[in-house]
């Protein structure tokens, strides 16, 4: 395997590019950024500076990833979608000179195994989506989505669960089980809800 860059593509010398990935037309990859295998960055998609990305990971098109994000393996990034990574966003300082990139701290967004998230969402740092969540096309995230957690809004809330398929998770009553239990309509895996914010996959 091989990896594969277009022409129009701007890679720093120093991003490393894991065997078997993609990077499009005028994606833009920054200094000292670490894609790993198998990973596709799609046209126009820009990953800042040190930025890190696990295997199998899809970028679409003109998503923007700000840095310090990290991307474990399995996510996806849908077109547009923006990772900010400043709390208090200035162009200058008080005394009005133009700001430099010692004059704030960046902060980072963390994005779990296999969670997704939709077209221009915007994910506001620091938060961290757990694993397998999903984040809706367009939603603003402003605070933490727990694992399987599904949000939509703005700003985001969680609104229901879904499994590793992606597809939302149905309620099952069984009388002798305390606990809620759900289960993947199409994979048909089950899950139990320890709390308003945990989810557990079942063996």
């Amino acid at each position: 395997m091989t990896v594969s860059i277009a022409d129009s593509a701007d890679v720093a010398e120093n991003a490393v590019i894991g065997d078997g990935s993609k990077v499009w037309h005028l994606a833009q990859i920054r200094e000292n950024a670490v894609l790993g295998r198998n990973c596709i960055v799609s046209r126009g998609a820009y990953i800042g500076s040190g930025v890190t990305v696990g295997d199998n990971v899809k970028i679409q098109n003109y998503a923007l990833v700000y840095e310090p994000a990290r991307m474990d393996d399995g996510v996806f990034v849908g077109p547009a979608a923006v990772f900010t990574n400043d709390h208090f966003p200035r162009s200058v300082n008080p005394d009005g000179s133009l700001k430099s990139g010692h004059d704030w701290e960046p902060v980072g967004v963390t994005v779990l195994e296999g969670a997704s998230i939709g077209a221009r969402a915007v994910c506001v740092a620091p938060v961290t989506i757990g694993r397998w969540a999903m984040v809706a096309a367009g939603a603003t995230v402003i605070r933490d989505v727990p694992d399987f957690g599904l949000a939509v809004g703005v700003p985001a809330r969680r609104v229901g669960w879904v499994g590793r398929a992606g597809v939302p998770l149905k309620p099952i009553d069984e009388a002798d089980i305390e606990a809620d239990i759900w289960v993947c309509p199409t994979a048909g895996a089950r899950y139990r809800q320890v709390s308003d914010d945990v989810l557990e996959e079942l063996s």
